[in-house]
């Protein structure tokens, strides 16, 4: 009887998590979009919460968690989703090794630069600067910061930033394209995004404590 209850205990205390995996699964199959987007939103700001207390801020900038959520739900999980489904249908989800290289190559000349290219825009033009607005406003300081100041800051990240990105993402979307079933490759893409968004945060807010 006690090696029953036990039995019984332990399949309770993970019947949530798996409730909740099952869920989860179902909506990725009955609503594949919305899944993502509200995935890729919540991991943008789990990649912003940590970056920020990485960055040393003592509290959670709201705004700024928002903007960066709003990217990650309105973008990042919608672009995904439909650059994958695009990927397939051009190598009609054929897995051998030159045509995933292929897969590799096109997302690495396209979507990558581009990717990298508007998260430096709006980090250093929306998120950064309403930020700093709506943290300066009460003590009546000039905060403009012109577009041609934020193109010329992106314009010197950006080289490294895309080399670097040229030397980690081709690995993981080797992985993602062999490995990956298609419905499950935005959420993989999203989870190691997670962490390169982590990285971009913290470079760009290096380079601009050393600009300012």
């Amino acid at each position: 009887m006690a090696g029953g209850g036990g039995d019984g205990g332990g399949g309770g205390r993970d019947s949530l998590p798996r409730r909740a995996w099952k869920q989860y699964l179902l909506q990725l199959q009955l609503h594949p979009l919305r899944t993502k987007m509200i995935t890729a939103g919540c991991l943008a700001g789990v990649s912003d919460s940590v970056a920020q207390k990485l960055s040393g801020y003592q509290t959670i900038g709201k705004r700024r968690l928002l903007l960066k959520m709003m990217l990650g739900f309105a973008y990042g999980g919608p672009f995904g989703h439909f650059m994958h489904k695009l990927l397939d249908y051009l190598f009609k989800g054929k897995k051998d090794t030159k045509n995933v290289a292929k897969k590799v190559l096109l997302e690495q000349i396209t979507s990558s630069p581009w990717n990298n290219l508007l998260f430096l825009f709006y980090y250093g033009y929306v998120v950064e600067i309403y930020s700093t607005v709506t943290q300066q406003l009460s003590a009546s300081c000039d905060v403009e910061r012109p577009f041609k100041e934020v193109k010329a800051r992106v314009r010197k990240q950006y080289p490294s930033v895309q080399l670097s990105a040229w030397m980690f993402w081709p690995i993981i979307g080797w992985i993602n394209h062999q490995y990956v079933p298609l419905q499950f490759r935005v959420i993989v893409h999203s989870f190691v995004a997670c962490c390169w968004g982590i990285f971009l945060n913290l470079r760009a807010r290096a380079t601009s404590l050393k600009q300012s």
